[in-house]
C-alpha cells in the first residue's frame, strides 16, 4: 500500500482552511470587536461614539448590580456543576448494579440530554407555576411559602434545580461509561480486599473515575455559566430584582436591552477572563491530582 505523504503542498492547508476561516469569523473577529467597544462610549442608537479608555470597567467594577450578579453566578455554578455530577454519579453506580431493564432505566435517564435548555426551562415554568404548578403546591404543602417571583432565594432554587436536572443526563452518560470500563478483575479483587461497599467505592471505583469526573467538571461549569441563560430567560428574566441575573445574561440586559454597547463589551471580556482563569486553575491545580 502507498503511502501518501504531502510534501510542501498547499492542500493540508487547503484541508484545514474552511475550519480556521469558521473560528476566525465566529469567534476571533467578535471577540475582537467585543474588546475594541469596552472602550467606547456609544450613544443608544450607535450614531456617534467616544473612546473613554478603562471607564466602562470601573463604571462595571463599582456597580453593585454586576457585583451582585458575579457574587450569584460563582454560587450558581458551583451549585449547579457539584449538585448534577453527585446526582449523576449516584444514578450511574445505580443503574450500573440494575440487572432487569436495564436497558429501559438508562434510556429514560438519558431523554432530558435532547432537551433544550429553553424547553426545560419551560417545563420547570410550569412546574413551579403558582397556578397549575404540581412542585409549587408540593413545596407549599411542605411547609415551605414558596414564592418564586418575589423572593430570590427561592427563584434562585427554582432555576438551580432545572439546571441540574438538564445537566444529570449527560453526565449520567460519561460516569455509567466510566464504571463499565472498569475491568471486571479490579471490581472482584476489589470485593475481596474490601467487604464494605461504600470504603471500596471511595478508595477503588471513584479514584478510578477521576479523569472522566475532572472532564465533566470543566463541562459543567461551562454550562452553568453560559448555557444556563435559556434556563433564566423563560422563568425569572433575572429577576426578582436581579436575584438570579448570571453574569452572561447581564450582559444580555444591558446590551440588547439598555443599548449600553460598551458596558456590555466590558462585561463580556470581564466574564471570558474570568472562564479562562478557571480553567487556567482547574488544568493547573486540580489535574495534578488525577491519574489517568
Amino acid at each position: 500500500m502507498k503511502r501518501v505523504q504531502f510534501e510542501r503542498s498547499p492542500i493540508p492547508y487547503l484541508f484545514l482552511l474552511p475550519q480556521v476561516g469558521i473560528i476566525f469569523i465566529f469567534f476571533l473577529w467578535p471577540a475582537a470587536q467585543a474588546v475594541y467597544q469596552s472602550f467606547l462610549l456609544e450613544d443608544a442608537f450607535g450614531l456617534s461614539s467616544q473612546f473613554v479608555w478603562f471607564r466602562n470597567y470601573e463604571d462595571m467594577v463599582l456597580d453593585r448590580d454586576w457585583v451582585k450578579s458575579a457574587v450569584f453566578t460563582v454560587v450558581f455554578s458551583a451549585i449547579v456543576a457539584f449538585g448534577s455530577l453527585g446526582l449523576a454519579l449516584l444514578l450511574a453506580v445505580k443503574a450500573n448494579e440494575v440487572i432487569r431493564g436495564a436497558s429501559t432505566y438508562k434510556t429514560l435517564l438519558i431523554w432530558a440530554y435532547a432537551v433544550a435548555p429553553a424547553v426545560a426551562g419551560l417545563i420547570g415554568h410550569v412546574l413551579f407555576n403558582p397556578l397549575v404548578g404540581d412542585l409549587h403546591f408540593l413545596l407549599n404543602g411542605m411547609g415551605w411559602d414558596f414564592e418564586r417571583g418575589t423572593d430570590g432565594f427561592d427563584a434562585a432554587f427554582m432555576v438551580s434545580l432545572i439546571a441540574i436536572w438538564k445537566q444529570v443526563s449527560v453526565n449520567f452518560i460519561f460516569f455509567l461509561a466510566g464504571l463499565q470500563s472498569i475491568p471486571k478483575s479490579v471490581q472482584e479483587a476489589a470485593v475481596l480486599d474490601c467487604r464494605s461497599p461504600e470504603k471500596r467505592f471511595w478508595t477503588i471505583t471513584f479514584p478510578l473515575l477521576a479523569p472522566t469526573t475532572f472532564f465533566l467538571l470543566v463541562i459543567n461549569i461551562t454550562y452553568a455559566f453560559f448555557e444556563t441563560f435559556g434556563i433564566i430567560d423563560v422563568t425569572t428574566r433575572g429577576g426578582p430584582g436581579g436575584a438570579t441575573n448570571t453574569l452572561v445574561y447581564k450582559v444580555y440586559k444591558d446590551g440588547f436591552l439598555g443599548a449600553d454597547l460598551g458596558g456590555s463589551s466590558a462585561q463580556s471580556v470581564v466574564l471570558l477572563l474570568m472562564v479562562l482563569a478557571l480553567t487556567v486553575f482547574q488544568f493547573r491545580f486540580i489535574e495534578r491530582k488525577v491519574h489517568y
